[in-house]
């Protein structure tokens, strides 16, 4: 993996940042650069279907919490997000676990908390391979030249799938990019697979065929998820926020099990696509009820975490084994970094 060595990591996070810099001072980088301390929530979303994409639309957060400033900014991968985290630039984001574990990881060690589970992975993520590109498994993208954004869900996914079909990840020529950049690529015809996410990955289906989903993987042992994290100065500076934003989350779950059609239609319009095809992309995922937050499974409860720590722990170990990051953080790191506090009350009926 070319970018996998540690110099090169910090190099490129380097030059990241003063990218994202860049964009925060001519004020597109997410937020007002307050630090946490005003009354502003810089919030980083990303366009896949989720509750969070319903509490958007739905303007719910707004309506709770009037005194704040609330303000959206759409990022295109993880990645970016722990990039924005790292300038300071973010107060609470949508992000994957992979990202995560790597975040919580040497050597960004960025001081976040895992406060809800957006989604588990399913058929919402999955590696296509193009049409005529003579591949049908996982072994035949040897020598082929696959994308995906690196430091992501679609990348653990995909170093996971390898990993399982014995496929050495130094023989596949991986190209780093952002899901519109593998949809310009793919469409030009200068890659042969892809392992991406919705909205994108629909349309790849369109010209492509799935060869292993995120659904497999997880059921194989290697799940991903979508989590909500918050910067942790942020927590302790808005103790009100929080609780806020839970709620928010709770009834975006509750819509989407009880309402799919009105679920669908939010997430539409976020998406610029009609309610059907919404409705259709939000079937692939895997959709907790709000209850199954508190669950030993997922984040726990107060003074008992639950297995989401195990889950990042292994997901940060399996990085270190494909030289991704140096080295895991321990089990008690990864249980301090998830936020359980309040969150029975956040979730009960």
């Amino acid at each position: 993996m070319p970018r996998s060595r540690g110099l090169l990591r910090i190099t490129s996070l380097a030059a990241a940042l003063g990218s994202l810099l860049v964009m925060t001072a001519c004020g597109q980088g997410g937020g007002s650069g307050d630090g946490g301390g005003g009354k502003t929530i810089r919030i980083a979303y990303q366009a896949f279907p989720s509750g969070d994409l319903i509490v958007k639309e739905k303007g719910w957060l707004e309506k709770a919490l009037p005194g704040y400033d609330i303000k959206w900014t759409k990022f295109d991968s993880g990645a970016s997000i722990n990039t924005a985290f790292v300038a300071g630039s973010v107060d609470l984001a949508a992000i994957g676990s992979s990202p995560v574990a790597r975040g919580l990881s040497a050597p960004l060690n960025i001081p976040y908390e895992v406060t809800w589970v957006l989604d588990v992975a399913g058929d919402n993520e999955a590696l296509v391979a193009r049409n005529g590109s003579k591949i049908s498994s996982v072994k035949d993208l040897e020598g082929k030249k696959v994308a995906t954004p690196f430091s992501s869900t679609s990348h653990y996914s995909l170093l996971a799938a390898l990993d399982k079909a014995g496929v050495d990840a130094s023989k596949v020529q991986l190209l780093d990019l952002e899901p519109q950049d593998i949809l310009a690529a793919w469409t030009r015809g200068d890659i042969d697979a892809t392992y991406v996410w919705l909205p994108t990955l629909e349309e790849l289906k369109k010209t492509g065929k799935v060869i292993v989903s995120s659904r497999e993987l997880a059921a194989g042992g290697k799940p991903t998820l979508d989590l909500g994290v918050a910067s942790t100065s942020f927590l302790k500076a808005h103790p009100d926020v929080l609780p806020a934003w839970r709620k928010a989350q709770a009834q975006a779950l509750d819509l989407i099990h009880d309402d799919p059609d009105a679920a669908s239609a939010a997430v539409g319009k976020q998406l610029g696509i009609s309610p059907a095809e919404a409705g259709a992309q939000i079937e692939q995922g895997i959709f907790l009820k709000p209850a199954e937050q508190a669950d030993a499974k997922w984040l726990g409860t107060t003074g008992k975490v639950g297995g989401l720590a195990d889950n990042l722990h292994s997901a940060a170990q399996f990085l270190v084994d494909q030289k991704q990051i140096d080295a895991a953080p321990d089990i008690e790191a990864l249980r301090k970094a998830i936020h359980v506090e309040g969150l029975s009350d956040a979730v009960s009926p």
